[in-house]
């Protein structure tokens, strides 16, 4: 068999075609019913940014919003987005739905992981609480992870996850956004915005306390290192000790983010970023039956803690390491230049026993995670998994403004590449049955070796223009066209290779009315290709999706956005059942979804909120299978959430803040619309203090410790949310 390696350094293992069954990772220490009211107002906005003050070097800049009454430096109200046009464009001008979550709201809100940052987002849903990713849907799919406008997901379990300290800002595209960032499923982009340089000196550090025994120290150091202040400097850093509400699984994070802005006058920006993070966890998913969760047991309810993993040979350990840049240079007012690329190596060392999904036919066991008789005991299987993901990307834009009568053009043409890399050894062992009430460890085979899986390689590249118009000053156009080529090569097997190539397109109009509304209609279109062969060796070819969309958008003068969307799309060329033979698929299915969103967010008088009302009919609408007609799994039809913070005073002195959030996530199938998943209400608050460069939070998500079950699936498990997590921080600006 091939073999192929890399060069061994601190914190990485070399691949080849056997693998070490001792092999793990090296990690140094860390520090060991339905309603509810959506909040409009008209006020003047107050204490705007200074003309002469400081921006961030080429980012889109979101409004400065001081709220009376408040102490927070950041805005908790974003205004202009990069995500939806990939230029700086108002969202009031933007036809289609984007929410854009600015730090302030994550820092309020106490958001400790990437879920969390999208919990009081329309439209956006969680399905599990996982350390090996984040199971997030929108509009019946699952949008693409990009980090500053790059793809950050190939593949499953092969990277770390960003930290919400990482992070400025998270913005997030409903519906299908194939034209700007190729491949991607009908469920949209979310875009992690990273902390870089600014052109003020701004030091931080942050110190956190909390359940589960989490104890974290964040670091945000921003410098300007010259008089001309074309030289600046920001790090990030985090270390993380912590365990979590299941027993036997740790928490913990080291991160380390430096950043290099060179900036030698106002038409050039250069900016160099790297990363390195270490993650330490490890299965916080038991795939528990139905029985026990949702269903009843002769002993109870399974508890949340339950660990069905082994304690020390149990792991999820990730380390990744990253390097890229961010270019722009305007050759005049009207002419600019961009590139953005990352150059990345991410290795995962996955242990895990889980309840069994194997059948046993000699004693009537289903191919399910079932109960033994006993009504106590999970069979339990074993896997261990050594993956690797190395990815190169960039994408590089040139944008030309002009005008043409009455006409104003922003032009976009751009070229981005893709080269995916994915590596995985795997190996099987037993263990031994686990009373999931009364756990016992200790009886447990690891596999004896890993052995090799084949090497899967992407290649993807992508041209697109785009042109947005706006006559008269009324009427906004966007028209966008894109052509993709990728292809999927698979080692060992030259006949599972695809060779893609797509064209996508979408198109919008906008019209700015009087008293900030926006009524926009738009149609946008999907790609996202399946890789592999039917059982004739045809290649499968990409789902499709297409989506039409119509809503309105409010933004008066004040710190005060709305927005209604209305949409029906479909996501075609999904595989089903062959009739003739059960071992292959036809691409005949489809899911057709509709939906509504309706969004606010504001900050007046002191009080900040955010409320969101979402509505899914996500059904499979062409199958064989027993699928067709049924509601798509995991995908509840109404989620609401609201959240509302006030600043006040106690006897005369100022800087408190008081916070609670409601979030409502309602009834879910699982797939053949048999099983009912119920509807949970979960609590938030929070509770602040701040005096001059001090601020003290104390935050707590799921506040009245609600058992939620999140959702439960045909395939015969279930998955448990949030516990009650209570967390403290103090930070210290300056």
């Amino acid at each position: 068999m091939a073999q192929f390696s890399q060069p061994a350094r601190a914190g990485r293992f070399t691949f080849r075609s056997t693998f070490n069954p001792a092999f793990r990772p090296t990690f140094h220490p860390v520090f060991h019913p339905l309603t509810f009211a959506l909040l409009c107002a008209w006020a003047p906005a107050y204490a705007a940014t200074p003309a002469d003050a400081p921006a961030e070097a080429d980012a889109a800049p979101v409004a400065v919003v001081k709220i009376e009454g408040s102490k927070t430096e950041d805005e908790f109200v974003a205004k202009r987005s990069g995500s939806a046009t990939k230029t700086d464009t108002p969202l009031i001008e933007t036809p289609q739905s984007i929410s854009v979550i600015p730090a302030e709201r994550l820092q309020l809100q106490g958001a400790q992981t990437l879920r969390q940052t999208l919990n009081y987002t329309a439209g956006l849903v969680s399905a599990s609480f996982d350390s090996r990713g984040d199971s997030i849907t929108s509009r019946g799919g699952s949008p693409t992870s990009l980090v500053d406008g790059l793809q950050y997901n190939f593949g499953f379990y092969n990277t770390t996850r960003p930290d919400p300290f990482m992070l400025e800002r998270v913005e997030v595209l409903r519906g299908p956004s194939s034209v700007l960032y190729g491949q991607g499923s009908v469920g949209g982009v979310v875009n992690y915005v990273t902390k870089k340089p600014l052109a003020e000196r701004r030091r931080e550090v942050q110190v956190q306390v909390g359940s589960h025994d989490r104890k974290q120290v964040g670091v945000d150091l921003n410098e300007v290192l010259d008089d001309a202040g074309q030289w600046r400097l920001r790090v990030v850093a985090i270390g993380r000790d912590s365990g979590s509400q299941v027993d036997h699984v740790a928490d913990d994070r080291k991160v380390l983010m430096p950043s290099l802005t060179w900036a030698p006058d106002a038409d050039t920006s250069l900016t160099l970023h790297a990363l390195r993070q270490q993650d330490e966890s490890g299965s916080l998913i038991g795939f528990f039956p139905w029985q026990g969760t949702l269903l009843p047991s002769q002993y109870g309810q399974i508890p949340t803690g339950t660990f069905t993993g082994e304690p020390g040979w149990d792991a999820y350990k990730t380390d990744q390491t990253s390097f890229g840049w961010q270019f722009s240079h305007h050759f005049s007012d009207n002419l600019v230049l961009r590139q953005n690329a990352r150059k990345s190596n991410s290795e995962v060392d996955y242990r895990s026993a889980y309840t069994s999904f194997t059948a046993i036919p000699s004693r009537n066991r289903p191919a399910r995670p079932v109960f033994n008789a006993d009504n106590r005991t999970i069979e339990r299987d074993l896997i261990q998994q050594a993956n690797a993901l190395d990815t190169l990307l960039f994408d590089t834009q040139l944008e030309a403004k002009f005008a043409t009568g009455s006409w104003q053009h922003t032009f976009l043409a751009g070229f981005d590449v893709q080269r995916a890399e994915t590596r995985q050894a795997t190996g099987r062992g037993t263990a031994a049955a686990l009373d999931v009430y009364n756990p016992v460890y200790g009886n447990f085979t690891a596999p004896a070796s890993l052995a090799h899986q084949p090497t899967a390689v992407l290649h993807q590249k992508g041209f697109y223009v785009q042109e947005q118009a706006k006559f008269d000053e009324r009427w906004v156009g966007v028209l966008g066209w894109r052509r993709d080529h990728a292809e999927n090569d698979i080692e060992g097997r030259p006949a599972s290779r695809t060779d893609d190539k797509a064209n996508t397109k979408r198109i919008g109009l906008l019209y700015l009315a009087d008293g900030g509304l926006s009524p926009y209609v738009s149609y946008a279109e999907s790609f996202l290709p399946l890789g592999g062969v039917d059982a004739y060796n045809n290649p499968f070819k990409p789902q499709r999706g297409k989506q039409w969309e119509a809503g309105i958008k409010w933004q008066p003068a004040a710190a005060v956005t709305a927005s209604l969307a209305l949409y029906q799309l479909r996501d075609q060329n999904r595989k089903t059942t062959d009739p003739a033979n059960p071992q292959n698929s036809l691409q005949l299915g489809e899911v057709k979804v509709r939906g509504a969103e309706l969004e606010t967010a504001g900050g007046v008088r002191g009080w900040d909120w955010t409320a969101a009302y979402t509505y899914t009919d996500a059904r499979v609408s062409r199958s064989n299978g027993a699928d067709l007609g049924k509601r798509v799994s995991g995908i509840p039809k109404h989620n609401v959430s609201a959240w509302l913070s006030r600043g006040f005073s106690v006897g005369g002195v100022d800087g408190f803040t008081a916070g609670a959030g409601v979030r409502y996530l309602g009834t879910s199938w699982d797939g053949t619309d048999s099983l009912e998943t119920p509807s949970a209400t979960l609590v938030d608050a929070l509770l602040a203090y701040q005096t001059g460069s001090w601020r003290f939070a104390l935050n707590a998500v799921n506040l009245a410790d609600k058992v939620q079950i999140t959702t439960c699936i045909a395939r015969g498990d279930c998955f448990y949310g949030q516990r009650r997590t209570v967390m403290l921080t103090a930070r210290y600006l300056w």
